[in-house]
């Protein structure tokens, strides 16, 4: 049987959009009979680098695939500017401006925000908004620092205005009223509390009843019109009874093909003037291990901080290895295949052809999955790619970890490290103590044939978490080895400094699970505008 679609790609609004990873996923789904499903006519974001990464997509997505000029090439290689990138093209540069909005939403805003949506949108009944406000306040790590920071203060600590960023999604849906939303969070979210009251429950009444919720604080409804949603789950199938067990909202990428146990919090909103539809659930795929998103990209060296650094200083470096007491003291302490796995990586080392990456190198290409998807041979190479500097004495210990993980096939805790080794902070030596918390694996490899750990901002400020699995590179991940993680294609570029990249790549969503929960709101809003005929 042929099936039917909806008359043209429905609009898309992302707010709080990130450098666009949803955006991604839903401008990407298209049907072979069909074409594009989704058009991303609006996404707002604060920050100035992750705009521009969001403007920078948008003006690529002006073209179609085969269409994209060389030019859009030459600026990833960086042999032309932007400015010159958007001249050649004026029209699709507009374009890529109106749909891409430098904004940080909020009282001062809400005048300018709405009339962009609505012009944006259209007369469009059929459209759907995406994103979710920022994940500081409901983060375990985040609220662990915000009570430090006023635990004076537990009032203050309470007011804090994080807490209450998805108002403005709120009242976007409260205003707008989409046919259907779909809003991203943190697990953290699921135990947040504020006097005593968990702010997920507290969410889930309030995007229920959007109309009621914001009319506390504001004037909404505009033309009489207000509606109802109802919560789906994405991975269970929905129940007659309306209540949503919290635990249902968390998605575990891992299980849906992303090669990364990342899990959040993921809600999809249907509105009730489009019930009774039942939404399908995402389908599970087969695990992806990290190697398979990265082991295609081109080898690097890590730089060495504190002393002058150089290829052979590098290589000299790791190789005084042999020389360390404590590699002796671990042949001699029932660790032996340990001490021979470390032993033949150094002999195995030798000077990276690519030493320490850059923002381009002219390099063959590969990934062992969704090739389709990375890879695009125009590039010419890679992008984002270049290596973090270390300390010398970081380097010996991602060196003892990578080769821990290879013979163990688990990342070392404090407690596996010889003491040498072992940092020198009042938490490690707790941590070595207890065996446990959040310490106690400071120094995380990423294991080859796994899905990789949650990819989060925290990589701008050091790549600890992120060991290469290669003991031979002795490095943490680059921009582009957590974009693979994050199924960001090769084609994806990320502007600003690396710290900026990595901030951008550690907030966003899985473009590729994107587009597996586009196309469970698609199918779900043409059975409910089927039903309506």
């Amino acid at each position: 049987m042929n099936e039917t679609f909806l008359p043209g790609p429905i609009p898309v609004v992302d707010i709080f959009a990130g450098p666009g990873g949803l955006s991604e996923g839903f401008a990407s789904l298209t049907y072979p009979q069909h074409g594009q499903a989704f058009r991303i006519c609006v996404s707002i974001e604060k920050d100035v680098d992750a705009h521009r990464t969001l403007l920078l997509r948008s003006f690529f997505r002006q073209f179609a695939v085969e269409d994209v000029p060389e030019e859009y090439y030459q600026y990833l290689r960086g042999e032309i500017d932007r400015d010159t990138l958007f001249e050649h093209y004026p029209e699709q540069a507009a374009s890529a401006a109106a749909e891409a909005c430098h904004l940080e939403l909020g009282k001062d805003t809400r005048e300018e925000a709405r009339r962009m949506i609505e012009e944006a949108k259209g007369a469009a009944d059929i459209w759907v908004l995406i994103g979710g406000p920022p994940c500081q306040a409901y983060s375990i790590a985040g609220r662990s620092r915000m009570r430090g920071k006023v635990a004076a203060d537990q009032k203050k600590f309470e007011e804090d205005e994080r807490h209450y960023l998805y108002r403005e999604y709120l009242r976007i849906i409260a205003h707008h009223w989409p046919a259907a939303f779909v809003m991203e969070n943190v697990k953290g979210l699921l135990s947040s509390k504020i006097s005593d009251q968990k702010i997920f429950h507290k969410m889930l009444a309030d995007l229920e009843a959007p109309a009621d919720a914001v009319a506390e604080y504001d004037s909404v409804s505009k033309g009489g019109r207000s509606f109802k949603y109802r919560i789906f789950s994405l991975v269970k199938p929905a129940s007659p009874i309306a209540d949503l067990d919290p635990e249902d909202t968390i998605i575990k990428s891992e299980d849906y093909g992303i090669p990364q146990a990342r899990h959040r919090v993921i809600l999809l909103g249907i509105r009730s003037d489009l019930l009774p539809i039942t939404p399908d659930i995402l389908r599970k795929k087969q695990e992806v291990p990290v190697s398979k998103s990265i082991s295609g990209l081109p080898k690097l060296r890590s730089g060495l901080t504190r002393v002058k650094d150089s290829p052979e200083a590098w290589l000299k470096t790791l190789c005084s290895v042999t020389d360390r007491k404590w590699l002796a003291e671990f042949g001699n302490n029932g660790h032996s295949s340990l001490h021979e796995k470390i032993l033949s990586t150094i002999g195995e080392l030798s000077l990276p052809r690519y030493d320490l990456g850059g923002e381009f190198l002219e390099s063959a290409i590969d990934v062992g999955c969704y090739r389709d998807w990375y890879l695009d041979s125009r590039i010419g190479g890679v992008c984002n790619h270049s290596a973090r500097y270390h300390m010398r004495k970081d380097l010996f210990r991602y060196m003892f970890a990578a080769c821990y993980a290879e013979v163990y096939k688990r990342s070392p805790r404090l407690c596996n490290f010889p003491r040498e080794l072992l940092p020198e902070h009042e938490n490690a030596k707790g941590a070595v103590k207890q065996r446990h918390g959040m310490f106690a694996d400071r120094f995380r490899v990423q294991l080859r044939d796994r899905p990789a750990t949650t990819v989060t901002s925290h990589l701008r400020k050091d790549g600890h978490y992120f060991i290469h699995y290669d003991p031979c590179q002795c490095r943490s991940f680059t921009v582009r080895e957590a974009a693979r993680v994050q199924t960001f294609p090769d084609n994806y570029y990320f502007e600003g400094n690396r710290t900026s990249q990595y901030q951008q790549v550690g907030n966003a969503v899985p473009p590729l699970l994107a587009r597996q929960i586009a196309d469970i709101v698609y199918r779900a809003l043409r059975k409910a505008v089927e039903q309506k005929k």
